[in-house]
């Protein structure tokens, strides 16, 4: 059967299943199943079809109708981290660091939309041409963002993050060469010491798989509240753990909940620590100048950056747009609340890496001033291209007031 054939069956097949789902009650999934299992069987018009052919077009046909089309493969495939969708006819994956494009496209452009309404109603969240930008999940937690027309020129564009299924612990991190022994062990002590840590690093780093793993060092018998735009973080053996996650305005009404609101109401709600999965703007004011600076050390967050120097500007920066502070109020602030800062990065050769772990020394002459405690040092590149290096330490700890009052005993 031929690519257009295959088409104009799946279309026809489409059209009669619906047709009767319009006039029948509501099919579950496995009953669905079995109604394009019968049609394809029992079509005289299909009596060519191999057995392998059927099972094919069955999986596309209800793929299109319950799941997410020609995306569901993508989605299921666990060697993808990224899929970017550039209206129906370019799609573009991340398979192992690299980028390719795919020999897949939808097969208009109101079909790519459809699917894109599927994935945000399912989260209670609307898009359209008066809100063309909304920031959502797919039941398995990845990540979605949606653009569209008047602000997307060239269709309806859409990018899914995948995470794994089962969370990367920090055991997984060490064994790929993303941080070293030393460093885990001074981080899961600064954890459990409740120093406030921000996770910094540019697109893709690996920031919220990073918060992640560090998460597993905090004390199960806390209180803990995490607040995403999109809810990724996979927190576990945590009992009391709090999960919120913003809304925007919809179109009954509907008061927009943003991440300011979260972090206020938590507050309220004796939270142990707090932990934004990601600052971007004003919210930072809340973070730093509530959360970390108000008793609940031990909270953490994430936020772009390029390097740990930039991530005090850039928090100087997020802050002023919450409240216009003169910037020396600003900086005590942040040397008052922020403890930790670790960077990631990607590398040339596409590895992640922390890249940086630096403490807060204080503030002189009105600027902030980092010790850096650890710091990633290459080494060679091999034959393969491949970068080696190892994250060695440069520095000692100079605050190690929460090490002492946790009663944890330390060579830094």
């Amino acid at each position: 059967m031929g690519e257009s054939q295959e088409k104009e069956l799946i279309k026809r097949l489409q059209k009669q299943i619906m047709e009767d789902l319009d006039f029948g009650e509501e099919l579950n999934d496995e009953q669905l199943k079995d109604l394009i299992g019968k049609y394809l069987l029992e079509k005289e018009e299909n009596a060519h079809i191999s057995l392998l052919q059927r099972k094919q077009l069955g999986k596309e046909i209800f793929d299109s109708l319950r799941k997410l089309d020609v995306l569901q493969d993508l989605i299921e495939d666990d060697e993808i981290t990224e899929i970017m969708v550039n209206g129906p006819e370019a799609i573009f994956v991340e398979k192992k660091g690299a980028l390719y494009k795919v020999n897949l496209k939808f097969e208009s452009g109101e079909k790519l939309l459809q699917v894109i309404h599927q994935i945000v109603s399912g989260c209670n969240r609307t898009v359209n041409e008066s809100s063309p930008i909304v920031d959502a999940r797919l039941k398995n937690g990845a990540r979605v963002n949606v653009v569209l027309y008047p602000i997307a020129l060239n269709g309806p564009i859409l990018t899914i993050r995948r995470f794994p299924d089962v969370p990367i612990t920090m055991e997984k991190l060490k064994e790929v060469g993303a941080v070293s022994e030393e460093a885990v062990e001074f981080l899961k002590k600064a954890v459990r010491a409740k120093y406030n840590i921000i996770i910094s690093g540019g697109t893709g780093s690996g920031k919220t798989t990073f918060l992640n793993a560090l998460s597993q060092y905090i004390p199960k018998d806390e209180r803990i509240i995490t607040i995403e735009d999109s809810a990724e973080l996979q927190i576990l053996g945590i009992d009391n753990l709090i999960r919120m996650e913003t809304r925007n305005i919809n179109l009954e009404g509907g008061k927009g909940i943003t991440i300011r609101d979260l972090i206020k109401s938590s507050l309220r709600m004796r939270p142990d620590r707090i932990i934004v999965g990601e600052v971007r703007g004003e919210e930072a004011f809340d973070m730093v100048g509530s959360a970390m600076n108000c008793g609940h050390d031990g909270s953490m967050s994430s936020a772009h950056a390029n390097s740990a120097a930039d991530m005090l500007s850039r928090l100087e920066n997020m802050i002023l747009m919450g409240a216009p502070l003169p910037i020396s109020v600003i900086r005590r602030q942040i040397a008052s609340g922020v403890d930790i800062i670790v960077h990631l990065g990607r590398l040339r050769d596409k590895s992640r890496k922390v890249l940086e772990i630096s403490e807060i020394r204080g503030i002189e002459n009105e600027e902030i001033l980092l010790n850096a405690l650890f710091r990633f040092q290459e080494t060679s590149e091999n034959k393969s291209k491949n970068i080696e290096g190892k994250l060695k330490k440069v520095g000692e700890l100079i605050h190690k007031y929460k090490m002492e009052t946790a009663g944890i005993i330390t060579p830094y």
